[in-house]
This record gives C-alpha cells, structure tokens and sequence, in this order.
C-alpha cells in the first residue's frame, strides 16, 4: 500500500511526498496524532500529489503520515438510504451526533448503511441467468418502493448466475448471490456496493431527450417556464427572494418518486430549517411525512470547503442510482455558488491561472459535467428513469452576470431568476416572468401562453411610461393593456404557498383557469373611463383570488366560477385580433 509524508500545508490543501504510484481522486487518510483526516488526490506532480482535506487541518505538521486506500472517493449504494440525513462523505448525521455530541469530531467516519437490519430479500433471477452490470437479481421493500438489488456498476461484461439466495431476511453484510464472468473468475455479490462519486452511471440501455414535463403544481413554472422530467432548471436570487420556500413546495408537490436534497455550504440557519421542515412536511402522494422519500445531504459554509465539492457528487451518485431502478429523482442542489466558491479557494491554493472574478478557469467545464448527469434513460427491461437536477444560485447582490450564473445559464434548460424588486412587492413566487426562460414544453398550450408573456411585455412598457408621463397621459386602451397584465401577475403567476388549496395547482385545475384568464386577457372591454376600468379590473381581481382558494370542483368554486364568467360577459364586447387567431390555430 502507497505512503507518503506531508511537506506542506496551505489551508484544506496538503502536499504529500510519496512512495509509490497514486491515482487521481484516490483517497487517503493524514494521520494526526489519533486521528484519521479523509483526503483526496486533486493533483499529481511527479512523487508529490496536492490533496484536499475534508476536515479542518489543524495540527497537521511536516512529516505527518499518510496512508493512501488505492480506491477513489465512493459513496455506499445499497437499501437504507431514504429518509437518512448524510454529512457530503455520507457520514450519518445523527449516529454521528449520537456518538460525538453537539460538536461533531474530526476524523470520525461511520458507515452510510445500517450493517444489523435485516432486509426482505426476493430474487428475481435463477441459477444460470445472464446479467450485466446495473441488472436487478433481486428485491427489498424500501419505504413505498420496491429497492431493487443490482449488479454493482463496476462489473463489466456479462455474467452467469452461479448462486441465487431464496426468499428472506438478510442483513447488507450477507452475501445473496455469486455470479461467474466470461472468463470464469467468481464473485459474490451482497445488497449494498460502492461507486465512486465523480463518475456517472451509464448502466443504462439509451439517453433519451427529455419531453414530458415535471409537474411542480406551481402555475408559473408549469403555464409559462417549465421544467422537463430528466430535465435541468436553475433559481439564481439574492438572499431572501424567497428560494427556500420554492424549493420546499417544488419537494412537496414535484410529480417524482424520490427528492434529494444537496445543501452544499448554505448557511447553517438554512440548513437547519431544511432539517426541521422536511420531516414535518406532509407528503400529498403518501399522507406521511416528506422525508419518507427524501435523502439530505446537509453541508454548511462553516464545514471544509473540500466537503462542499464532496457533498454536490454523493447527491448526484445517490440520484443516479435510483434512476437506475426505473424511478423519478428530483435533486435540489442549494446553493451551487457556495460549490464554485469552494473551487475558486482550492484553485487559488494550487496557483492555478484564474478566470473570471478569481474562479477557475475550468469553471464551465466542471458545472457542465455537474448538469449533464441529469438525464431521462431507458433502462435494459424497457423502464424509465430520470434525474431532474435543480440548482439555486446565490450570485453577490442579485448580480446575474457573474461567472457562476452564466456559465449555469448555459447548460440548463430553464432559468427561473428571481427578482429583489417582485420579493420586496410581497409577489410570490418571486420569480421575473420577464427575464425567466425554458426550452421545455410546458402543460397550457405555447400559443396562448406566448400571448399571455407578450401582454406582460407590453403591460411592463406601457407602466414603465405611466411613471414618466403619468396615467393622464396614456389612453384608454394602453391602460386597459396595462391592468390586463397586472391582472394575469396577481391572478396567476402569485401563489400563496401556505394556503392549503393555492399552495399546489394541478395541471387540470390550470388548465381550466387558464381558459377563463385568456378570455379576460384575449378580449375586448368598452370602459367610459380608466376610473371605471380600473375598478372592473379590481373587483375581478378580488374575485378570482377567492376562485384560487376554493376547492377543485366544490360547489363554492362552481358558484364562483359562474360569477367571473358573468362579470367577464357583462363588460366584454369581443376578442383581440391576435387572440382570435391564436384560438383559431388551436382550433
């Protein structure tokens, strides 16, 4: 086994010399005093390799020792894993509390999976059945699901069954099966393995494109910017926009089987109300808790900032993994900026050549190859799965073009930016329906909703000039145009997420409003007056919203259904131009 000694410290970055051959992203352990310090190899230069440490490094000296493991930095794969809260080495949090106290001691690693519990194993093949790697030979109940049991990722080629297990309980430890390769050298294969996290899972049969989208029940992103299943979105917005309650009521209602949670070097306050939330959040899909179905990785900006970048790949390999089961994973990444900020410090300790505002050079690259791990596949027995990764960014004072939001702007698939100006006007989501984009397809028809953003366009213009010339000075129709838009942000694109009705919108309810929306903002009105106008456009405002909080399809939302199309027929006189052609299309 390769040793070494260290020669240097620079922060959370170690030089070590060594006596042997390493290889990159190979893990290795400095011994201080009757500690272990988990490290990993980020660079190579002849018999000295630079390592970054994930825990603090005080009291590493010259000459300290290290041991290298000649394996990389791998996660454990096996049933166990839902509703664990993991530190981004996947150290269970709370045995971690349980045996360290309030404050966790460096140099402590336990395992990710519960090595005494047994398991209801089922098989799902027989002895002399052909398997490749990512193949299931079995089952366990996990929760809601059913945990398939594969052939570890690593395995290539194909294999023979040799030994399958019969139905019963068996503990990650025991062995379930032993399979034999082309060239007859045997393997044992139990109900957990490891795979390292910087590499993706590609066990799959085919890369589809995804087209379907990912229901959230938020109306905005649903209508206007959607997000596909398998897709990429991201929510760059200054502190306090309001991030974190969207990304619990994308959690809660988001049409997927598992959440994954990645809080890569938040804030601890954050994190903290992450962790009392989450296991308090009621799930629509089961009436159990949310945590049911939900893994967190819980990384703090006070931790290392090697455990940052450690934290974002355990989440993605997790989401991988249950991808290859056939499931749905969404993995909420927050906040990606805390990552690029760690890569900016581990940079600058190695003397690379900087990029943009002191980032790495490689910075794209890195946050490409993060995002293209998401992806719909079609797995070997004909299924589905897909990672949908949605990444926060938190870019300094709200500054969208800083180097971390735009190289994310250019690999996802949909950009949700939230606004300090919408977030300060209390309008919630606080997302710019303006400045926001997707290349998805959303569930509402484009032609109608195109129409519907270019009325905010033109809504924004035209109050844009109201507050130079004033509502004197603009006529009657603009103003109309102008309360029609203001109109579609309060009946439509806000949501009070703490409502019990409002909070989640299916598609079919959205739908159905939209329909009687498009005839308010599609028609025609004939007002004497903008006082008159405005007043119309009050009482129905006021109308709508408590349409919002009613029921799907109870007798008060009929009731009230029948009053806004009454109101609506009273003062319409006919349809926009544009909008009759629109209908007509779609017609």
């Amino acid at each position: 086994m390769t040793s070494g000694k260290v020669i240097g410290v620079n922060g959370n970055l170690v030089t070590v010399s060594v006596n042997d051959t390493v290889s990159l992203n190979e893990v290795g352990y400095i011994l201080v005093n009757d500690k272990r310090l988990k490290s990993e190899v980020i660079r190579i230069s002849g018999s000295s390799v630079e390592m970054q440490v994930f825990e603090m490094t005080k009291g590493i000296g010259i000459g300290d020792d290290v041991e290298f493991t000649d394996e990389l930095l791998a996660v454990e794969l096996g049933p166990g894993l839902l509703a664990q809260v993991y530190d981004g080495l996947q150290n269970p949090l709370p045995q971690l509390a349980e045996k360290c106290g309030f404050f966790l001691e460096r140099g402590v690693y336990l395992g990710a999976l519960n090595q005494e519990k047994k398991w209801e194993f089922t098989p799902s093949v027989r002895e002399g059945d052909t398997v490749r790697a990512g193949d299931p030979i079995g089952s366990v109940p996990e929760g809601i699901f059913e945990h398939k049991i594969m052939v570890p990722f690593s395995f290539s080629g194909t294999y023979t069954v040799q030994r399958i297990a019969g139905k019963g309980a068996y503990t990650i430890k025991d062995k379930v099966a032993e399979v034999v390769d082309e060239q007859g050298t045997a393997a044992e294969l139990g109900l957990s393995f490891e795979w390292p996290v910087k590499r993706a899972v590609s066990c799959y049969e085919e890369r589809l494109k995804p087209v379907n989208p990912m229901v959230t029940k938020v109306r905005i992103i649903d209508t206007f910017l959607p997000v596909a299943r398998g897709g990429t979105y991201c929510i760059p917005g200054p502190f306090g926009a309001g991030k974190t309650v969207l990304q619990q009521v994308t959690s809660r209602n988001a049409e997927v089987d598992i959440v994954i949670i990645a809080a890569c070097g938040e804030r601890a306050g954050e994190v903290v109300e992450t962790l009392k939330e989450f296991p308090e959040l009621l799930d629509p899909k089961t009436g159990k808790t949310l945590m049911e179905r939900t893994i967190i990785i819980c990384n703090t900006s006070s931790m290392p900032v090697a455990a940052r970048e450690a934290s974002v790949y355990t989440a993605v390999t997790l989401a991988e993994y249950y991808r290859q089961m056939g499931l749905h994973v969404l993995l909420l990444a927050d906040s990606t900026s805390r990552w690029a900020q760690a890569m900016r410090e581990m940079s600058g300790r190695l003397e690379e050549i900087p990029g943009e505002e002191a980032f790495p050079a490689y910075l794209e690259s890195v946050i490409a190859g993060f995002y293209e791990r998401a992806g719909l596949v079609r797995l070997r027995d004909g299924s589905t799965g897909s990672v949908t990764i949605g990444g926060t960014v938190s870019p300094a004072g709200g500054n969208f073009e800083e180097p971390v939001t735009q190289a994310t702007l250019k690999v996802v698939g949909a950009f949700h930016g939230l606004s300090r100006e919408r977030s300060d006007a209390r309008k919630y989501p606080a997302i710019h329906p303006l400045e926001s984009w997707s290349k998805y397809s959303g569930s509402v028809d484009f032609p109608r909703t195109e129409y519907a953003r270019e009325l905010l366009f033109s809504g924004n213009e035209i109050g844009q000039m109201m507050k130079v010339v004033g509502e004197e000075g603009t006529s009657t129709d603009d103003y109309i145009q102008f309360l029609k838009s203001e109109f579609l942000d309060d009946v439509y694109l806000q949501q009070n997420s703490f409502d019990p009705v409002d909070s989640s919108v299916s598609v079919e309810r959205q739908r159905h409003i939209f329909d009687i929306l498009f005839d308010v903002i599609g028609g025609t009105f004939n007002f004497s007056t903008k006082d008159e106008a405005r007043s119309y456009f009050n009482d129905l405002r006021q109308l709508f919203l408590d349409y919002n909080g009613c029921e799907w399809k109870s007798s008060e939302f009929s009731r009230l259904e029948e009053e806004l199309k009454g109101k609506i027929k009273a003062k319409r006189t006919g349809t926009e131009p544009r909008a009759a052609r629109v209908l007509g299309n779609l017609s």
